[in-house]
């Protein structure tokens, strides 16, 4: 399917590698020229140039952690005039909430709700006034599915999702949609723990891993980066445009409701 939005412009926050990447790749495929950002450098740059070779659109690196105002000050010197938003962000770590302090709950709330509020109201209206917009979230099925020790994630992210609901109505008239993805268990690194960048996993302990987690996902595999990112893909494209407002588990099944 022709999206219809090659030539386009998009900013993909922390896209250097995992969900963020596999959004980066399939907005590339699509023809998008992009302004990738991460907070390892040498990583960012491989990934940028692997979507240079790979695609042959423009694509610009913005080092450095989406959360600070000066990295958003150079994501958006670097693309003032975006078509498209990603939002993406590393998560708190997993955390007994009795450890949480202030200062910890403060930046949660900051990585996960505030950041995305902030690049969204500053490309919005430009978006409105073109005609053209597409902003895409990406949350967790724990705003759905509450995980004991993710607390903080899933309360920044719900009310991210809370608060978005009502400024999706307001630009769908302008051609300007505002849309969440909800992860479940996909293979990234999230979910294979913590190792040394870089480092390979040894065949059969990745297939025994997989397996064991996602035993309870109907679909009895994890999803991948490449397919959550087709899925953004197309929420980005000019076929999308009448979907709004709207919270998309992408989990193989696992979230059970009828409605």
């Amino acid at each position: 399917m022709d999206l219809g939005i090659r030539g386009k412009k998009a900013i993909v926050c922390a896209s250097s590698k995992g969900l963020g990447k596999g959004c980066a790749m399939a907005l590339a495929e699509a023809g998008v020229d992009l302004v990738v950002n991460g907070r390892n450098a040498g990583l960012l740059a491989k990934t940028a140039a692997e979507i240079r070779e790979k695609f042959s659109v423009k694509v610009i690196e913005v080092a450095g952690d989406v959360s600070k105002p000066e990295v958003q000050k150079a994501i958006l010197a670097a693309c003032p005039d975006p078509d498209i938003l990603v939002n993406n962000n590393g998560g708190p770590p997993l955390r007994d909430f009795r450890e949480l302090d202030r200062a910890k709950i403060l930046e949660g709330v900051t990585q996960n709700m505030v950041t995305p509020i902030e690049l969204i109201q500053a490309v919005i209206d430009g978006m409105a006034k073109r005609g053209f917009g597409r902003i895409v979230n990406i949350t967790s099925l724990s705003v759905y599915v509450p995980i004991p020790g993710l607390d903080l994630s899933s309360g920044a992210r719900a009310g991210l999702t809370s608060f978005l609901a009502g400024v999706a109505r307001t630009v769908i008239d302008h051609n300007v949609t505002i849309n969440s993805l909800l992860p479940g268990k996909l293979d990234t690194d999230r979910l294979r723990g913590p190792h040394e960048a870089g480092t390979p996993e040894d065949p059969a302990a990745a297939a025994a891993r997989k397996a064991r987690i996602s035993a309870d996902v109907p679909a009895k595999r994890l999803g991948t980066p490449e397919e959550f990112g087709q899925i953004c893909a197309f929420l980005c494209s000019v076929h999308a445009g009448y979907l709004t407002g709207q919270n998309i588990p992408v989990d193989g099944g696992l979230y059970v409701s009828a409605f």
